[in-house]
């Protein structure tokens, strides 16, 4: 059978520059889940990935700063959605390596709890391992976060062009769950994407990739330069962590022809890391072997 990834897109969702529509958003993602898990509602969606007693760790990436880090206006109707489907606010995490990257991307840090908790891996008494994982080409220290707190994981990224990977998307956000992520960009960061997902503290936890493509950065990533980046209003939904990356990957290539821009592999740094992933078992790729669900809300 192959993997489905949906892409639902919002009309509605980014109307402007640096605002999203909370309420556009949280439609998407009731969506997008059913279609993604052929429930019929948006809370037995989240039940059929989600056990109540998770604690659910949504990661984001902050480093491009608030023009293109996932805004709160997307983490935190997720975060409902998990409520509503019963799980508890206090065992749910919006999290990122630093605190003051979750603060100029427009969170409120909340550590302690009673409702969602908002912090980075370097928030007073928690920080990385004091012993470095090794696997494969990987040697880290993991978050605390990712190691201690998190029982299921979702990778909510921003779907961008990246100049030395190709893409940053669902996998590559991981790199924020490390205190190395420098070591692991030669050579297009492959296989370093794909062996930093299959190490144990990220694949026995990942369970969903939410790639957040509202806005696009398709050339000249990952940093934000508007020039070149395009309002999708698009989230692309996987429970096949490889799929979603590839789903995205072919977004990006479909931006940049309609720009008159060339491929990624013209550019000589198409996103290898994708292969190498379904190489290792980690999920699908290839096209025959992906459902695409395509709807709009």
């Amino acid at each position: 059978m192959p993997s489905k990834v949906v892409v639902i897109r919002g009309r509605g969702s980014r109307p402007e520059p640096g605002r999203t529509d909370e309420a556009v958003v949280g439609r998407m993602l009731d969506r997008g889940m059913t279609l993604l898990t052929g429930r019929t509602t948006a809370a037995e969606a989240v039940r059929a990935v989600f056990s109540p007693s998770d604690r659910v760790g949504l990661k984001i990436n902050g480093i491009a700063g608030r023009a293109l880090t996932t805004p709160p206006e997307v983490a935190l109707p997720l975060a409902r959605l998990l409520v509503q489907a019963g799980l508890a606010a206090r065992n749910i995490a919006v999290w990122d390596r630093s605190n003051r990257e979750l603060r100029e991307a427009g969170y409120r840090l909340n550590v302690e709890g009673g409702e969602f908790r908002i912090f980075g891996t370097d928030t007073a008494g928690l920080g990385y391992e004091s012993e470095p994982l090794i696997h494969g080409n990987i040697g880290s220290l993991f978050s605390r976060v990712q190691t201690g707190f998190v029982t299921a994981s979702v990778s909510l990224a921003v779907l961008k062009d990246h100049g030395l990977a190709g893409v940053t998307a669902g996998m590559k956000n991981y790199f924020g769950a490390v205190h190395n992520p420098n070591k692991y960009h030669d050579a297009h960061c492959d296989p370093f994407v794909a062996e930093l997902f299959e190490a144990a503290p990220v694949k026995a936890r990942h369970r969903l990739t939410i790639l957040d493509a509202l806005t696009v950065q398709y050339h000249r990533g990952p940093s934000y330069h508007a020039r070149w980046a395009e309002r999708a209003e698009t989230f692309v939904l996987s429970l096949d962590p490889v799929a979603a990356d590839a789903a995205g990957w072919r977004l990006i290539e479909s931006l940049r022809r309609a720009k008159g821009l060339p491929t990624l592999a013209e550019d000589g740094r198409a996103p290898a890391y994708i292969q190498t992933a379904e190489r290792l078992g980690l999920g699908r790729a290839g096209t025959a072997d992906i459902q695409v669900v395509e709807d709009e809300v």
